[in-house]
């Protein structure tokens, strides 16, 4: 058996959670299995599963090799399909990674579109508020929102990013609107989930403001509902807050100051010569969604 196969049997052992169910899919006996885990695992010299009589998980060491071998079986599958002529097929899992609430907004609900026009396309969508490595980790790319800095990896713009300071009604109606940005020190400012200083680009030119209050959380949208609740004075993006901006339950605070307009969302993947093609076609498929004015600002 060859260094590839004992990979395949590795990848269906931990994809799967079971010797059992991956010697069924496989067409092996589980002995089998068991014994090509232990010959893989001696080669390598590490312990990649921690067994019991009741469940079977990966090793931190396991996990690693796991999110390498599945990109390695990924690209030998494109090349197989690039040989066949089938190079222009989306076929396999497209593993995602995105931001919590843009991925529940903005790509759940638009899925079904995608999976109908690709059915050979199986969809991993993780969703997370926490940077991601996606080549560690083994993702087929990731949706980012921010100024990218990663020279490792390819970055195609999707859409871009408005971010504003707003408020409810019932916040103005009590505290009154800030004139200036030196206002907002007597004002109740709701700090993002991050932390992150407020960057904002105005008449001047680039202002930071680092906002200080009583609510801290590490949740984006618990910032989201609080200001909408009337708590404060927040940053928002229009894809978050556009419905509520347009029925009047959010007002622009200081409209004359925006977010950094370096902020874009983005797709990013590795740097391959070869872009496998259900890649591809996702990323055409969210340009497409969302053009150069997202629907959100209309």
């Amino acid at each position: 058996m060859t260094r590839l196969e004992d990979m395949e049997v590795f990848a269906r052992v931990a994809a799967t959670g079971s010797m059992s169910d991956a010697a069924r899919e496989l067409g092996l006996s589980p002995a089998v299995i068991s014994k090509r885990i232990k010959r893989l695992e001696e080669r390598l010299g590490t312990r990649l599963f921690q067994r019991t009589t009741r469940q079977l998980s990966l090793t931190e060491a396991g996990q690693g090799f796991y999110a390498r071998v599945d990109a390695i079986l990924a690209g030998v599958e494109e090349a197989e399909a690039f040989i066949a002529g089938r190079a222009a097929e989306a076929t396999g899992t497209l593993k995602v990674s995105a931001p919590t609430s843009f991925g529940r907004m903005h790509i759940a609900p638009h899925l079904k579109g995608f999976m109908e026009a690709n059915a050979g396309v199986t969809i991993n969508l993780v969703l997370t508020d926490t940077f991601t490595d996606i080549v560690a980790e083994g993702f087929d790319l990731a949706i980012r929102i921010g100024e990218l800095v990663d020279s490792s990896l390819v970055a195609r713009r999707l859409a871009p990013v408005r971010r504003l300071l707003c408020a409810a009604p019932s916040y103005v109606e009590k505290h009154g609107l800030p004139r200036t940005i030196d206002d907002l020190d007597t004002h109740i400012c709701l700090p993002p989930h991050n932390n992150d200083t407020w960057r904002l680009e105005g008449p001047d030119g680039l202002v930071n403001y680092r906002p200080q209050g009583t609510l801290i959380t590490n949740s984006s949208e618990v910032i989201r509902e609080a200001v909408i609740a009337g708590l404060g004075i927040a940053l928002r993006s229009t894809w978050d807050i556009g419905p509520e901006l347009k029925a009047g339950q959010l007002v622009p605070v200081l409209p004359e100051l925006e977010g950094s307009k370096n902020v874009a969302l983005s797709a990013v993947y590795p740097s391959r010569e070869f872009l496998p093609a259900k890649v591809r076609l996702f990323i055409d498929y969210l340009t497409a969604l969302y053009g150069p004015v997202p629907y959100w600002e209309g």
